[in-house]
């Protein structure tokens, strides 16, 4: 129950992470938003980045063996990456379709992923 959890938190937080960090881009096509000058859209990208702790540290918290969890830390850390690398590359192909997802993408993933595999191996 507490892997399914902080695998869950972690999506809801990396999901926060990719709007604060990317979501500006596309943010640029609402006109209000053309009007913020970069610390009026630091300031945005901080307040979206605020929910995204809201969910990342009790992820790590609840998922940390150090704390009753399932996961060390090196096995969180690979899995919020590969968390990230999904929830990123969903909202790229969704909201940046002026960008190819090409095949030296995907097999840059697999690498990523295959390193998940070995940091998992006991």
């Amino acid at each position: 129950m507490k892997s399914l959890l902080t695998i869950g938190l972690l999506v809801l937080s990396n999901t926060f992470m990719t709007l604060a960090w990317y979501g500006h881009l596309k943010f640029a096509e609402w006109k209000w938003f053309t009007k913020l000058g970069l610390i009026g859209i630091i300031l945005v990208s901080w307040g979206i980045a605020l929910f995204e702790y809201c969910f990342q540290v009790p992820a790590n918290r609840i998922g940390s063996s150090a704390h009753g969890g399932p996961f060390s830390i090196w096995e969180l850390k690979a899995i919020q990456e590969v968390i990230t690398l999904i929830v990123f590359t969903i909202f790229a192909l969704v909201f940046f379709k002026t960008d190819t997802f090409r095949m030296n993408h995907v097999i840059g993933f697999v690498f990523l992923i295959l390193a998940v595999y070995f940091i998992f191996k006991k």
